[in-house]
């Protein structure tokens, strides 16, 4: 049987390793990119299209699946993976984010958060305890540990205090996710530093995670309207105070050029809305940069999107098409700028894999911003 959780570094080039993470579900080649399946699906993808474009391993919301349909009857009907057919690893977030960002009527206690759903006002209650049912419920291989993100322009004194309560709330996730039965013996659960873009907050986050331990260490609280600048900052330090023989996933990130930054500083693994986001609005990555389907320039441009891209969108439809598609406001313009858009990623981290291996990632890196237009 393939085992519970393996992390396995191959090479290493500077700080960016590459590598494999082997779970009973299938394999998660690292640096990984995690399509994000809010409510049990990737917006304008099938399962199998999203497999496609190379993914090992998507994201499903904890805070949004519970209110709608709810864990316990996505349970009854066999778990997240069957719901939505998807056989391979899901990795959910533990929906304290969530909880803080979208409820406008919310208190935090020691106990965890009260809110008001945001679908129709009902409240809720969202603890550490709770938060590892739902996760167990779904079914999710790669369990988060419940936290709170506080806004990185408050006070230090503020910053620190929620840190210092999201390391008791990563206990408390710890001993409820060993209470799991089962469910605790064929999955993992990742902590989560907190400390915003303080050296010393995070490092004492880090230790208190280390002290407990986890699988895996994730790197929240970026990527909250910082700037890239004072996301990479704090990412020169964050990533080698978490443990070296473990994961490093930093959450919510991001554009093209924030994942090879943050690989360059050490971070395996990653999630964002912004391909799926981006394909929905009109926009496509490609290796040179963005380009916005919209503008009436692509109207007679019978060129693919990119040139170097291999995805089925690229070697099918011209730009004149996609603009027209995004223009008319059909369907079928989210669903290939989506799939293109998930597909370049994919691209990007195989590239960045085959860098590392290579011992070439500086060189990559360096290549990648001389041609990558931020737009």
């Amino acid at each position: 049987m393939p085992p519970r959780f393996a992390f396995t570094i191959h090479a290493r080039d500077g700080k960016a390793r590459t590598g494999t993470i082997a779970m009973r579900r299938g394999e998660i080649r690292t640096p990984a990119f995690m399509p994000v399946g809010t409510a049990a699906t990737v917006k304008a993808m099938k399962p199998e299209a999203v497999r496609a474009t190379g993914a090992d391993i998507i994201l499903g919301n904890t805070y949004h699946l519970m209110l709608r349909p709810g864990a316990e009857r996505v349970a009854r009907l066999g778990g997240l993976h069957k719901f939505m057919n998807w056989s391979h690893p899901i990795l959910t977030d533990s929906g304290g984010y969530q909880v803080m960002s979208l409820s406008d009527l919310r208190k935090i206690t020691e106990e965890g958060v009260t809110f008001a759903s945001h679908l129709d006002g009902s409240r809720h209650m969202l603890s550490p305890e709770r938060s590892m049912e739902i996760q167990r419920l779904l079914g999710s291989d790669i369990v988060m540990a419940f936290d709170e993100c506080p806004r990185a322009d408050l006070p230090r004194e503020k910053i620190a205090k929620s840190m210092a309560m999201s390391m008791r709330w990563a206990q408390r996730s710890r001993d409820a996710f060993d209470a799991g039965g089962d469910h605790a013996e064929a999955s993992a659960l990742f902590g989560i530093q907190q400390g915003a873009l303080d050296e010393g907050l995070r490092g004492e986050s880090a230790e208190a995670l280390r002290q407990i331990g986890f699988d895996g260490y994730a790197i929240g609280g970026l990527a909250v309207g910082e700037g890239q600048e004072a996301m990479f900052a704090t990412l020169d330090f964050a990533p080698s105070q978490l443990p070296d023989d473990a994961p490093r996933y930093l959450m919510g990130v991001g554009k093209p050029d924030d994942l090879v930054g943050a690989v360059e500083r050490g971070v395996d693994m990653f999630d964002c809305v912004l391909p799926t986001r981006s394909g929905r609005n009109g926009q496509a990555f490609t290796w040179n940069g963005p380009l916005n389907l919209r503008n009436a320039r692509h109207a007679e441009d019978s060129a693919p999107l990119d040139e170097r891209c291999s995805c089925p969108v690229c070697t099918t439809y011209s730009r004149a098409y996609l603009h027209h598609l995004i223009k008319s406001g059909e369907i079928l313009g989210a669903m290939l700028l989506t799939e293109h858009n998930l597909s370049f990623y994919q691209q990007l981290m195989q590239a960045m894999r085959e860098a590392i291996g290579e011992g070439r990632f500086a060189s990559f890196a360096g290549d990648f911003r001389r041609t990558y237009r931020k737009g």
